[in-house]
């Protein structure tokens, strides 16, 4: 006869339960993480340099030196020095100070840009490649006319008839993202329009809505993430270039593109850390996220992702 031995109950029994639910929320989280920092350690440096960004964009009042809109007379178009690490510009306004908070003002636009073009390219990509027929006939007649101009020509047509400040300059720029997202996201759509539970749901008499929202916009979310992590470099830049140009957004406000516009029309040969330094966050900021978007595209493709687990 075999006698069972009881254990008595754990009294850290409900805290080792916490324990392991903790770790594996823990690799629920940061597994797909360090998966992505393996498979792209570039891209992975991007992604470290738009959290950096996005740091000074939220904490700019407490980590500038100076503010940017301060001018001081007795300190104007100084040399990087120990007071003022990248220089002073022409009003004796700190370089630094106005590069940390133009991070804010570069990262409001592009985001907000890049989220509203892209969603407003989400659904109407949806839409066309699905309902088709005349709908999206008519559509894609529209989307040559917007793709027949260039995106910064038409963000300054935009910006001439509606003028100069942040709400225009992101309503131009998010125009300029919709016909390059509707085009891919329609794309998508049509492949998954073939498959056989599209056909089935049809049957069953799902509506239209349902069919979209239900078993076609969940397959078109990771293209639409790479569209949006691609397009946020040419926001960058577009926002950039408007300023620069004089039809973004106004100064005193600090901006990467204005800084470089307004010292530049000021003189013909500015002082060097004046374009230099400005000019390296544009292309960083660009870079980080061109890097990033590549990298989230690879990560993301089915064959690409099961050779990297």
């Amino acid at each position: 006869m075999s006698h069972s031995r009881v254990l008595p109950p754990d009294p850290n029994g409900a805290g080792t339960a916490v324990e392991i639910e903790s770790i594996s929320l823990a690799r629920r989280l940061f597994g797909p993480v360090a998966r992505f920092a393996l498979s792209s350690p570039i891209g992975a440096v991007g992604l470290v340099f738009w959290i950096i960004m996005l740091a000074l964009a939220i904490f700019a009042p407490q980590i500038s030196p100076f503010d940017p809109l301060e001018a001081d007379y007795g300190a104007i178009r100084q040399a990087p020095s120990v007071n003022h690490l990248l220089g002073t510009d022409n009003l004796g306004r700190d370089v630094l100070s106005r590069i940390i908070f133009g991070f804010r003002i570069t990262l409001i636009v592009s985001l907000t840009s890049v989220f509203l073009g892209d969603l407003i390219g989400f659904i109407w990509g949806v839409a066309s490649g699905y309902l088709g027929n005349r709908f999206d006939l008519v559509s894609q007649r529209l989307i040559d006319v917007l793709m027949s101009f260039p995106a910064l020509i038409l963000a300054l047509l935009l910006l001439v008839v509606s003028g100069a400040g942040l709400p225009t300059v992101i309503i131009a720029i998010a125009v300029t993202r919709i016909p390059s997202s509707t085009r891919i996201i329609r794309s998508v759509v049509l492949s998954v329009n073939q498959n056989a539970y599209i056909e089935a749901a049809r049957c069953v008499g799902a509506s239209h809505m349902r069919i979209m929202l239900r078993h076609i916009a969940p397959q078109v979310v990771a293209p639409i993430l790479v569209v949006a992590t691609l397009n946020l470099g040419g926001a960058i830049f577009a926002e950039s270039a408007l300023s620069f140009l004089g039809l973004g957004i106004p100064p005193p406000a600090p901006s990467l593109g204005n800084m470089l516009g307004g010292v530049l029309a000021a003189a013909f040969k500015p002082p060097w850390w004046l374009v230099v330094f400005p000019g390296l966050a544009i292309t960083f900021a660009i870079m980080a996220a061109n890097l990033f978007g590549d990298a989230l595209r690879d990560f993301l493709d089915p064959k690409l992702k099961k050779r990297i687990d």
